[in-house]
């Protein structure tokens, strides 16, 4: 019998910009149809929308353009 090897997978993945705006459109539309209260409901949608596909800098950018357009 073979030994399970499991390998890491980065969750630092380079994403390229369709898939970024795909994925931010994505959660653009989860977020209109939930109407959060609050930034944090926001961050949470995105969060689960982006599955770490994208890093920490582009995260944090997606949450703060929604933010902005969600409460307007």
């Amino acid at each position: 019998m073979h030994p399970h090897q499991s390998f890491p997978v980065s969750a630092s993945r380079v994403c390229d910009d369709d898939r970024v705006r795909y994925l931010h459109l994505v959660a653009a539309a989860r977020a209109t149809a939930v109407h959060p209260h609050d930034e944090q409901q926001i961050a949470d949608i995105v969060r689960v929308t982006v599955d770490d596909e994208v890093d920490t800098r582009t995260f944090e950018a997606i949450v703060t353009d929604l933010t902005a357009a969600v409460r307007r």
